[in-house]
């Protein structure tokens, strides 16, 4: 079971540019409730709050239930506006989650056990492709996290999300392939590709013969 914030939160009784900044200026965060096959509703929540759960992480990732004078009603954030200049909570929108919704969410990778890849012990680099995934499952069933299991990963090696067991009823939203989490790059072969690129936009002996000829 996925963990839930509670947060308390209150109806505006007008919406529009004015009454939010009237919002904003008494310490909280304009928002709206929609979804759910109901009317979008204008409510306000704790600015204190929002910033406080959005430098946790995963803000739009994690239940959210709201109550609204005393009506609770589960959802999760979407479109959380940021002050381009001051990177602070401006707007958020919350969906409203009826009985066995399913969505889609981000959830973040995990990469343990690199001490137990051979690879890496012998100078591999982990290159890490994906840091989250987007899947799509139950609001009730929202993963904290994926974990991929670096045991025994050579260089060369490469982890897809097929190779990871992901909880039941949680799909990943990219269908159409099996896409690469990360891989087990050779540090040495890293570092002869970049001696090659260098020989080659190295000039040639002639070439610089040439060019001391052209400046006398």
């Amino acid at each position: 079971m996925p963990e839930i914030v509670k947060m308390k939160a209150t109806r505006r009784a007008k919406s529009g540019k004015g009454a939010a900044r009237r919002e904003r200026r008494a310490g909280r965060v304009p928002a709206v409730l929609y979804g759910d096959d109901k009317a979008p509703e204008p409510i306000s929540v704790d600015f204190v709050e929002v910033l406080k759960q959005i430098n946790r992480g995963r803000f739009e990732s994690r239940l959210v239930e709201l109550d609204v004078d005393g009506e609770v009603t589960r959802t999760i954030p979407r479109d959380v506006q940021l002050d381009p200049v001051k990177d602070l909570p401006v707007h958020v929108d919350f969906l409203r989650l009826g009985k066995g919704a399913r969505i889609t969410v981000e959830v973040p990778v995990e990469y343990v056990n690199e001490e137990a890849s051979p690879g890496l012990k012998r100078g591999g680099a982990l290159n890490v492709v994906r840091h989250v995934v987007e899947v799509w499952c139950r609001a009730s069933q929202i993963p904290e996290r994926i974990t991929v299991d670096l045991s025994g990963l050579e260089i060369g090696d490469s982890v897809h999300i097929s190779d990871v067991d992901l909880p039941d009823g949680v799909e990943p939203t990219i269908t159409d392939r099996d896409f690469t989490l990360c891989t087990i790059a050779g540090a040495v072969a890293e570092e002869a590709a970049e001696a090659e690129e260098e020989a080659e936009d190295a000039p040639e002996a002639g070439e610089a013969d040439d060019g001391e000829k052209d400046a006398e």
